[in-house]
């Protein structure tokens, strides 16, 4: 049996996507700065046993089961967000990708991306900022992607839905400072999770030089917030990629997309 968050007086954090990957690996490192913990994901199963796993530990992790896709889900979690006057850090880390051509795609995945990607952080963080707003003090992390600095082929929605979490997150920064509450977009590149294998990726085709821990990119997402950093780029070389990026006329980033994905 997993210890109840409302027994304890430790500050509460609520990591959505955390049954694997990015998710798990923010889990297991917020359990150990000393907070309490709600878990949301699809898959209840996994919940369970991660929560039993960092309880064993002494932390009180609360299992909510939830599709963020769904609208009845969505609204549940955002409901126990307003509940919760201990939450001190919302991380918006659900998400997938789909490495296919947009228009040759089921709608349906690529819609459901949008509301995972966009609409359920906006929800969330909608729902999370009032109470850390009244409290002086808080944070949200949305787990963007250093994709957010591209547009190009076979990743349409996902550059875009990422690219709206990095203006999303600076906008929010300017309207909330002075209240105490921080906000940022983590854009980690390559990192070893399931993420890329659920995307039908083929990892041989990603130089080894590129690929990241998971424990490395939270240590530096959660060290970059207690700096005040709105935008989180982990390692030296993706923060060299995306300047070199950003330095990119866009008609040369689309050429190499299109020819990369047509050569697979």
């Amino acid at each position: 049996m997993h210890a109840s968050t409302e027994d304890s007086a430790r500050p509460i954090a609520l990591v959505t996507g955390a049954s694997s990957g990015l998710g798990e690996a923010f889990v297991r490192a917020l359990a150990q700065r000393g907070y309490d913990l709600i878990l949301v994901a699809r898959r209840a199963e996994r919940l369970a046993a991660l929560a039993t796993q960092v309880g064993a530990a002494g932390v009180a992790a609360e299992v909510l089961p939830a599709d963020l896709t769904n609208d009845a889900d969505l609204a549940r979690v955002a409901d126990r967000i307003r509940t919760c006057p201990r939450l001190a850090l919302l991380v918006n880390n659900a998400g997938f990708g789909v490495d296919a051509l947009y228009y040759q795609s089921e709608f349906a995945g690529q819609s459901a991306m949008a509301r995972l990607h966009v609409l359920a952080p906006m929800h969330l963080t909608h729902a999370a900022l009032p109470g850390m707003v009244a409290r002086g003090h808080g944070a949200v992390i949305n787990v963007s992607s250093v994709a957010a600095y591209l547009c190009g082929a076979a990743s349409v929605m996902y550059c875009s839905t990422k690219a709206f979490l990095n203006s999303f997150t600076i906008s929010l920064a300017a309207e909330l400072a002075g209240t105490g509450v921080r906000v940022q977009a983590l854009c980690p590149g390559f990192t070893h999770t399931e993420f890329h294998d659920a995307a039908g990726m083929d990892r041989k085709l990603i130089p080894k030089i590129l690929w990241l821990r998971a424990d490395y990119v939270i240590d530096q997402s959660l060290r970059d917030l207690e700096r005040g950093r709105v935008i989180s780029i982990p390692s030296m070389r993706y923060k060299l990629i995306v300047r070199v990026l950003r330095m990119t006329p866009q008609w040369l980033i689309s050429r190499v997309s299109r020819k990369k994905f047509a050569a697979r």
